[in-house]
């Protein structure tokens, strides 16, 4: 029977006059992994704060299992600013200690996509004070999976992380025997780490067993039994459950509900997008010409990011654009831009990019820009356009659209100051739908935006007609709203994968994989025995066997400095005794130190 962790016996959380949280109760077990989910400010960030007794709660209480050893990444990490990556991460451990750990490694790797930490300046040496929000947050979490807790709390781990850092991120949490309480907007991400779903909605918690296919099954199914949703949630939950019954088995990784039932829920539910008829519509509204680029080159500054592209964005394309972090995605949606937004007469570095005469371009950029903090959230749409054309017959005006986007009646009437993160995020891209566009770039759309907000757009998007790129690193959006993927992969070219996200990550383990044998055929012999011929294979297991007897030693070494440590606490008082120990404890840190050097003299050789 697994052991319970951590209780939460009947909380209360309130906030003003509203009760974020109304007597909740659950309870986390060893082998536990439980994703949490809700819309923004509903308060699942409140609930795993006092999960991990960061915050108190009003009434009620939290108990943890005696001895419980607990790791939480909050959304402000506590790094000093003063220190640098090693001393933050690898703190206290000897190069041959860390070095010679192969998890260790596998962190470090895959959290910074190499052991010398390649896009910091000094590598581990680098001082954390001027680095980034995103690059400090990701140091964070790899001091935090360097430990070995009981409990890992994680308030959205997968921030900052780009595809292949969230697919590392989810295999190495499936590997750790630690239990998990996760915040995340990453679908795709819950799919594959958890087991279990907790939902925050107006106060309380609902439970599902799964990962969030499932949940989105369960939560659809209690909809329908209970009716306790609203239609238009009832049909957008429904619009989801189909995508991913229709999609490839392996989305749903746990299917313990009546696979029966959920078929039938969607039986009359069509397709997410009608192509051919979005393709008509696209055509009609934008011509033959959107976008056409010939021998095109792209740089940031005197850095070559893309060469010689020839390369056609047509009216329907809906495209996803994977990249590594600097290899031009960005870059490549501003060059788009700037020829679009001057009719043509700026190009880039050399070749040449068409844009076609009917293009309607909203571009929405990671920057969120700023309104005038008094404008109310209708008026700011208002001063875009009152009613809007989403194609098909169907029209919206600006309230309505506010609706679909989260903000209620009440909200509507809330100075744009008072909104959070998430909610400008989500007016922004109100706004540039209310433009009546008919390409849209989306450069990390997701970025703040709860589920449910997601599930709006997403269902938004699949009838709208006209040319979309998607930059992002939310799998599950990618492949929800667009039908080709695109990858930048480093070498100044562009690629399509016909098999999306999968092949993108295989061609860049390809890549890793040769990258690593072409340096170790390349690299030179020690200088210090440049002429020395290789080790024969008697020679390297003796090395080998004399590298194991330096790591016993260097462990009772480590035993002795700390009892030495705690002898000279206890007799801190007594002069002549911590003279004794002071001089046993550098005679063993000189030992150390001679034995690692040894060590490191064998490993070069082997």
């Amino acid at each position: 029977m697994a052991v319970n962790l951590a209780t939460i016996e009947s909380v209360t959380k309130v906030y003003g006059t509203r009760a974020l949280l109304d007597g909740v109760s659950l309870g986390v077990s060893e082998g536990d992994r439980i994703g949490v989910v809700g819309r923004n400010g509903d308060g699942k960030t409140t609930l795993i704060r006092m999960l991990a007794k960061l915050e108190e709660p009003d009434s009620g209480r939290i108990t943890w299992s005696g001895g419980l050893q607990l790791a939480v990444l909050t959304q402000h990490d506590s790094l000093d600013p003063k220190a640098t990556i090693r001393h933050e991460v690898i703190a206290d451990r000897a190069d041959h200690e860390w070095l010679g750990d192969a998890r260790i490694r596998d962190i470090i790797e895959g959290l910074f996509g190499g052991l010398d930490l390649p896009g910091f300046a000094d590598g581990l040496d680098t001082v954390i004070g001027p680095l980034s929000g995103g690059e400090r947050r990701r140091i964070a979490l790899a001091k935090l999976l360097l430990d070995a807790p009981d409990l890992i709390v994680l308030d959205e781990p997968t921030n900052h992380l780009d595809v292949e850092g969230i697919a590392w991120l989810a295999k190495h949490l499936q590997s750790r025997r630690s239990a998990l309480v996760c915040v995340t907007h990453d679908r795709w991400f819950l799919d594959q780490v958890c087991t279990r779903m907790w939902d925050v909605q107006h106060g309380s918690v609902h439970e599902y067993e799964g990962g969030y296919s499932d949940y989105v099954f369960a939560r659809a199914e209690r909809s329908r039994i209970e009716a306790v949703e609203e239609q238009k949630r009832q049909n957008l939950a429904r619009k989801e459950l189909a995508w991913l019954r229709r999609g490839a088995p392996a989305r749903t990784s746990k299917p313990r509900y009546r696979i029966e039932a959920a078929n039938a829920l969607i039986a009359d539910v069509p397709e997410p997008r009608d192509k051919s008829e979005l393709m008509k519509f696209a055509n009609a509204r934008l011509g033959r010409t959107v976008f056409d680029l010939e021998n095109v080159t792209v740089k940031a500054g005197p850095k070559l990011l893309l060469e010689n592209l020839t390369w056609q964005l047509g009216p329907g394309d809906r495209i996803g654009l994977l990249g590594v972090n600097g290899a031009g995605k960005t870059s490549l949606l501003r060059a788009l831009r700037d020829a679009y937004a001057s009719e043509g007469d700026v190009q880039p570095a050399s070749g040449v990019i068409k844009v076609g005469k009917t293009v309607r371009l909203a571009y929405l950029s990671q920057e969120v820009a700023e309104l005038e903090p008094t404008t109310r959230v209708l008026q700011a749409v208002e001063q875009v356009r009152s009613r809007v054309d989403l194609g098909k017959g169907r029209e919206m005006s600006a309230g309505q659209l506010c609706e679909q986007f989260g903000f209620g009646k009440d909200k509507q009437w809330t100075p744009v100051g008072d909104l959070s993160g998430g909610e400008r995020r989500r007016l922004q891209l109100l706004r540039l739908l209310m433009d009546e566009p008919n390409v849209l770039f989306l450069d990390e759309p997701t970025n703040d935006l709860d589920i449910e907000t997601l599930n709006q757009l997403e269902d938004l998007l699949d009838g709208w007609p006209g040319s979309m790129i998607v930059i992002s690193h939310d799998r599950f959006f990618i492949e929800r709203t667009t039908d080709v993927v695109h990858a930048l992969l480093g070498d100044k070219r562009m690629r399509m994968l016909p098999n999306g996200i999968d092949e993108y990550l295989e061609r860049r383990a390809r890549m890793a994989a040769a990258a690593a044998a072409a340096a170790s055929a390349a690299a030179p012999a020690p200088a210090a025995d440049a002429g020395a011929p290789a080790l024969s294979a008697g020679d390297a297991r003796a090395a080998k066997k004399e590298m194991q007897k330096l790591e016993r030693q260097i462990a009772k070494l480590d035993e002795r400095e700390s009892k030495l440590h705690t002898q000279l606490a206890e007799h801190a008082a007594d002069f002549s005794k911590v003279a004794e120990l002071d001089a046993q404890l550098r005679a063993v840190r000189d030992e150390k130190e001679q034995l690692e050097m040894s060590w490191l003299e064998l490993a070069e050789q082997v």
